[in-house]
């Protein structure tokens, strides 16, 4: 391959070295103009875990969920606060750069795929803090069952990316033709938080509850971050068919946003 053909406007390589530099420039707005920086990769999820857990084990005899429960929480709540700020983000992905999306040769899917993987090294840096509380749980003297499942944690990941890209491609166009949704998101995302197994296990639930909850693909995905460290999490019915409701977000995201591209930029 010549050097002319790797940087070519749709060569592979210009893309991902694109992908990177938006997403490396996100996180230096982010962080640039804050004193705390990366602490606040970490904050949110912590003060809701120390709130959840205040309120379901001081305050409310709970019934749900697992001991360490703080471990527990942070295990789902981590990748919650990854999955709610990228699909918040998704709703202003192309009106935000409205005249960079309208300008550039660049695939128009680069601007979904920045906010995932900006919003995934955001989730990155939040994971020593699942490391402190498994250590502080363990010095607590409720040591955490550590196990195989761990090596389950990158597909949690994987899978989570695959989601996120589909529904980005679903929602980013939606809200520039229609912009009522980026209000409708926002209560579909508050909604989903209790419909997905953060402060509870799949396995709390009761039987058709559990049937129901399997095509929430947060469900399989949240039970594959939690499998390593608590092994009752380990459900193949709810993680087969969360993969493949992910997968099939994916084709849909491809197939809406083709459709709507060009309208889409229409509209900016």
């Amino acid at each position: 391959m010549t050097t002319a053909a790797v940087g070519a406007p749709g060569s592979p390589r210009r893309y991902l070295h694109s992908l990177w530099l938006l997403s490396a420039r996100d996180l230096k707005v982010r962080y640039s103009t804050s004193a705390l920086g990366y602490l606040w990769s970490v904050l949110d999820p912590l003060v809701m875990s120390a709130i959840y857990w205040f309120v379901f084990t001081q305050i409310f005899e709970r019934s749900v969920g697992h001991e360490p429960y703080i471990v527990f929480l942070i295990t789902a709540l981590l990748p919650w606060v990854w999955f709610n700020s990228a699909v918040s983000d998704f709703t202003r992905a192309f009106n935000k750069d409205a005249r960079l999306v309208r300008s550039t040769a660049i695939p128009r899917s680069i601007w979904v795929n920045r906010i995932v993987l900006s919003k995934g090294i955001e989730f990155l840096c939040s994971l020593p803090i699942l490391a402190l509380f498994v250590t502080v749980a363990a010095f607590g003297g409720t040591p955490v069952q550590l196990n195989w499942g761990l090596l389950l944690f990158p597909v949690a990941m994987l899978l989570q990316t695959v989601l996120l890209i589909g529904l980005g491609l679903l929602v980013a166009p939606l809200c520039v033709i229609w912009t009522d949704l980026e209000r409708t998101t926002k209560l579909i995302l508050r909604a989903l938080f209790y419909a997905s197994p953060v402060i509870y296990g799949v396995s709390d639930l009761p039987g058709a509850a559990e049937t129901l909850a399997a095509f929430n693909p947060l469900a399989g995905i949240f039970a594959l971050y939690r499998v390593g460290f608590f092994p009752e999490e380990f459900d193949l019915w709810v993680i087969a068919i969360g993969a493949v409701m992910t997968f099939g977000f994916l084709a849909a995201g491809i197939l809406v946003f083709r459709r709507l591209e060009r309208p889409m930029l229409k509209e900016l």
